[in-house]
Parts: C-alpha cells; structure tokens; sequence
C-alpha cells in the first residue's frame, strides 16, 4: 500500500493522538511557589492583599500596598519520589534552582481629600504557576511485558500497512504510517513492535489483523525511569483601587508560557525463558510548547479594624498547546530491522490542540491583630469535571471530555495562614489542602503542603525566607496500555526560598 506523506495528512492525523485527562490535570492544576511571605503563610492571602503573589488569589489586593514596591525571589527545589511497584520499593530525587518570581507595583495616592477613591494601583507580576522538574524511578518483577501494549494497539491493523516499502527508512515509514488517514497514532505503535521483532501477524498474511507475541516470559524484570523538565509561568497585569476607608476593588490578565519536556524510558529482560526475545527497551520523548490566558476579578472589604473579608473569580485558562512526540525501540529479536537498535527518535509527530480549564472561585476571611499579628483563611471551589480538550468536534477529543465529566469531580481547596510580629521580625506559618481531582482519590490523592518562613524589615525593605514541604501520592502505569499493574509513588518536595522586596 502506498502511503503520503503531506503536512496537511500529519495535521489531520494529529488529532486522534495520546491528549488525555492527564494532559488536562497538568495545565488545570496550579501548584504557586510565589514570594516567601505568601508560602510562608500557605498562600492564604485572599482578605489581606499587600503582597504581589497574592494577586493570584485576589486581584484586589494590589490597591493594599501604601507605596510602590518591586520584589523577586529565587527558590531551590529539592524533590524526592518513593514508588512501590508489585513490592519493590525504589526512590529518586531532582533538584534544581530558578527565580520563580518577580514583581512591582505603583501606587498613586488621591490628592483630593473629598473624594471617596483613595488611590489606585498598577502592579505587573511573574510567578512560577507550575515548576515540572521532576525524576522517578520504578523497578520490579511482574507477568505483563511491553508486548501486550503492542498487542492492544496492533489489533484490527493490517500487517502490509505496517512493513516498510522498498527503500523506505523507518523513520519516513513511521511518519507515513502517522500521516495516513484510519491509520495514525495507533498503527505507528503496532508499526514500532513489529519492527523490534515483538508481535507478529497470525498467521504469516499480510492481510491478517490478528497478532501474536515473540515473547515468551512467566515474569520479567521490569524498570521504568521517567525524566520531566519544564515550568508554567504566568505573568500578570493588574489594576486596583481602594474606595473610601473599607472597600478594594481589582482585576487581573493573566498569561501563561508553557514549556514541557518528558522522557519515558521502559526497559524489560525475561526471566528463565528460552524467548527469540529476552529483553526490549521502549522510550518516548514528548516536547510540549505553547501559551493561555485568563483573566481574574476580585474585591476586599474591611468590618472595622479586626476582621477582613474576600472573594475572586478566577476565569478558565485557554490554552494553545503543541505536542511533538517522537519514539524509538530496541530488542534483541533475530533477523528483524537490526538498524533499529541504532535509529534514533524515529521522526517527530506533531499535536496541535487546545485546553479550557475550569475556572476557581475563592472566598477568604481573615482577622488582623493591629500590627502584632493575622489569621487568615481561603477557600477555593474548582469543578474540574468542566474541563476541555478541544475542538470538542474532533471525535477523540470528545470522548476524552466524556471520560472527564466522568471521572473528575469538584475540588475545594483550603488554606490557612498566620504572621506573628516581633518588632522588625516576623513569624509565619501556613498549611494548604486540596482534594484529589479524581472522585475515587485512587489515581491522584489529595495535596497537603505546610509551610513556615520568616521576614526582617529593615523600613524602606524587607528581607523574607520561607520553607515549603508538599506532598502526595499518585498511581504511575509503565505503560499507556497492556501494562496494568500501577506503582504507588510518594512524592516529597521541598522548597527553599528567599525574597527581597524594595519599598519606594
């Protein structure tokens, strides 16, 4: 069978690729490093304001500030994962180090004493929503190999539309095999088994859309390394004003920047088995590139000089996203396609698609001690069963969103805060919780993160530090298919950040 291969076939055929609820929960969840004096506090910033990362919870809160500032922090990360996989326990850790945000506000006071609109304020502000760094490590002995996710995807594609034609590489032919229509994703997969010598069509017909596997095992040795890079990084413009003595009132555009890098490395060896293959590795490199908006309102009011009060809307997001996957394979099966234990990433597919992530709406309460301390209290509600792949016309996509109004739920956040004065010195400590966005909590577990910090002010600056320890369980399958024995993964993460804000 003759294949084209057009760039308008490639786009066609990009989407019936892999975008799935995972893709969505990646962009739809923020996980905000912001100043230390927000981490401090746990982000429970939503009645107080006077803080540039806690434009994210209120964009009321720039009108707060007295005078005009300028801050930036830099945070070291310091991730460790623990997955147990069928019994095996093994771990990993990344850690790396980034300025996650910067910042400034101008603030313009009212010169008329009758007027009720104190002062305005314009503030612009980047904060890190979403760092991806992140390695695990997976390793143990199970009874499903990489061979039955060849299988499930190999199933009702004809053998002739995955052999390469004369003079073809195997590069162009799985390029081609991506680019045909009623072909695509899929048979490129059945296309990359076949080729590592792993199934083969039963019987020997290259009409047959049945198959079978090379591989002979009852339990193989099984690890799995996965190596992610990347941040989300949104970047505000806000503007706010205080009315009268009580009153602030705010609204924020948001842009976000997203780059994503992910390597996925399998690797299997047969135990006691006199298999024409004893061992495959398998690795997919997905590179993730695009931009989103959203915009936010907010307001802030004061019951005299003890309790605060707060609630923002924080719109969908809108993503653009463009996926570039690109793969390669390699066992030690005779006699097939040897060049393929050299090639490397076989072509790269590419994915253009669009994300529409719920919107949040946050209510606070906070109660403020004259200048000797504050409690503070957010509660964020996100239904994340409203979230889109898109266009919802693409047919995948659409069964996609079916399985997401399905299997996720409604989410409430929760944050709590508190600062205690010394003088110059202040204490802070806070504590965040988010439920898992999974009904069941079995796929994702809820998020915990507590958090402490201290900040000296020297009168016209102040010098802030803050420690952050986050933590959650998720399940992580080796593969997308065929493989359906999870690992339990416990992710720790700390982080360590210092901040320095400038009054002018």
């Amino acid at each position: 069978m003759k294949r084209l291969l057009t760039f308008l076939a490639l786009s066609i055929c990009a989407m019936t690729s892999a975008q799935t609820i995972d893709d969505v929960l990646r962009y739809s969840t923020e996980n905000l490093q912001g100043t230390p004096r927000f981490q401090g506090m746990g982000g429970a910033f939503g009645a107080l304001g006077g803080d540039l990362s806690a434009l994210s919870a209120n964009p009321a809160g720039s009108a707060v500030f007295n005078n005009s500032v300028f801050s930036f922090t830099g945070t070291y990360f310091d991730r460790k994962a623990k997955a147990d996989y069928l019994g095996s326990r093994t771990d990993d850790k990344s850690n790396s180090l980034d300025i996650n945000q910067v910042g400034g506000a101008l603030v313009f006071k009212s010169n008329n004493p009758d007027s009720k609109w104190k002062k305005i304020s314009a503030a612009f502000n980047y904060d890190m929503m979403q760092n991806y760094d992140d390695r695990i490590y997976i390793a143990g002995t199970g009874n499903e190999g990489i061979d039955k996710y060849f299988l499930n995807y190999a199933d009702g594609i004809a053998a002739e539309d995955i052999r390469t034609l004369e003079n073809e590489t195997l590069t162009d032919a799985y390029l081609d095999i991506g680019a045909t229509p009623n072909l695509g994703y899929s048979a490129q997969q059945a296309f990359l088994g076949f080729q590592a010598g792993i199934i083969d069509p039963e019987p020997n017909d290259d009409t047959e859309t049945t198959y079978i596997s090379n591989a002979d095992y009852n339990e193989l040795s099984q690890n799995f390394r996965q190596t992610v890079s990347g941040q989300n990084g949104k970047f505000t413009i806000n503007g706010a004003a205080q009315y009268g003595d009580n009153f602030y009132f705010g609204a924020s555009l948001n842009f976000y920047n997203v780059l994503y890098d992910r390597l996925d490395r399998y690797h299997e060896e047969y135990i006691d088995t006199n298999s024409n293959v004893t061992r495959a590795t398998f690795e997919n490199l997905l590179e993730t590139e695009g931009g989103g908006f959203s915009f936010g309102l907010g307001a802030m009011g004061k019951l005299g000089d003890f309790i605060r009060l707060g609630a923002s809307y924080q719109s969908p997001t809108w993503y653009r996203l463009t996926d570039n996957l690109s793969q390669r394979i390699a066992s030690n099966y005779p006699n097939r396609a040897p060049e393929i234990d050299r090639s490397p990433f076989l072509g790269t597919t590419i994915f253009d698609y669009q994300i529409k992530t719920p919107g949040k709406f946050t209510g606070s309460i906070a109660a403020v001690f004259g200048k000797n301390g504050l409690l503070s209290f957010d509660y964020g509600y996100q239904d994340y069963s409203k979230a889109e792949l898109r266009p919802t016309t693409d047919a995948f996509f659409s069964d996609q969103n079916a399985a997401i109004s399905e299997n996720l739920d409604a989410v409430s956040t929760f944050r709590v805060g508190g600062e205690y004065r010394i003088q110059r010195l202040s204490l802070r400590a806070g504590y965040r919780y988010q439920q898992s966005p999974y009904g069941s909590g079995k796929i994702i577990g809820d998020f915990n993160a507590i958090s402490g910090g201290l900040g000296y002010n020297f009168g016209g600056s102040r010098l802030d530090f803050a420690i952050n320890r986050t933590e959650q369980d998720v399940l992580r399958y080796l593969a997308e298919t065929g493989i359906n024995a999870p690992a339990l993964v416990n992710k720790v993460n700390m982080h360590y950040s210092l901040g320095y804000t400038l009054n002018f």
